[in-house]
């Protein structure tokens, strides 16, 4: 991190679903342990999980869970896990399960009480909704966070990159960052495009994550450098 300022927590979003949200999520809990803070990951609402002997577990959640330092409770980084592999609002009707903001509040609360930087990641892209009376700045304006974008670098990307950091902004909620994720390794003209996002996103860049097909996060933290 290059300045003293310490935030208390972040909430990622993309540019849209399967861009590499948790990767990015993951790989900043461990840049942001390597600057010595204490960073736990949440992902408040996660459709398409898979049951357990523990209850149900979705596999970016954990991903988050397992890039914490101090270690959570599954339970406060997950508190709506969700079986079906749908729009949050639709797999939430489905499994009857009303979403609420009191039980978010209270468990990123229990987590922001054991760590300094809470990292939280929002569902599918940023207009995406949480359900079907949340949307996602909701939950950026009660827990107070700015937001970090991740944007999957492939054919559209520069588009969705703006349109999304227009809309962030437009909500009324503070882009501090954006991250790349080389999510298509066959992309023309990636350097270029990315250069081009980095003149015309209206935040600092914090780092591009090259393509991998099995990425590890603690690795990738390494192309990460946070600018608070």
């Amino acid at each position: 991190m290059t300045s003293a300022r310490r935030l208390p927590g972040l909430f990622v979003t993309g540019t849209d679903t399967g861009i590499g949200k948790s990767v990015a999520s993951a790989a900043l809990l461990h840049a942001l342990r390597a600057g010595g803070a204490r960073a736990v990951g949440m992902k408040p609402v996660a459709s398409g999980c898979e049951p357990g002997p523990d209850g149900w577990r979705n596999e970016d959640a954990l991903l988050l869970q397992a890039a914490s330092d101090p270690r959570p409770r599954y339970e406060d980084v997950n508190p709506y896990a969700l079986p079906q592999p749908l729009a949050p609002e639709i797999a939430a009707a489905e499994a009857g399960v009303e979403i609420a903001l009191g039980p978010i509040l209270a468990a990123h609360a229990r987590l922001a009480a054991q760590a300094d930087t809470v990292v939280v990641e929002g569902v599918g892209g940023w207009a995406a909704p949480v359900s079907a009376q949340l949307d996602q700045i909701d939950l950026v304006r009660a827990l107070k966070l700015p937001v970090v974008l991740v944007v999957g670098l492939r054919l559209g990307a520069i588009n969705h990159a703006r349109l999304s950091a227009r809309a962030i902004q437009a909500d009324g909620a503070e882009l501090i960052g954006w991250i790349a994720n080389g999510i298509d390794p066959h992309m023309a003209r990636a350097d270029e495009n990315f250069e081009i996002l980095r003149r015309r996103l209206p935040a600092p860049c914090w780092g591009r994550l090259p393509h991998a097909a099995q990425p590890a996060p603690a690795t990738l933290a390494g192309a990460l450098r946070p600018v608070f």
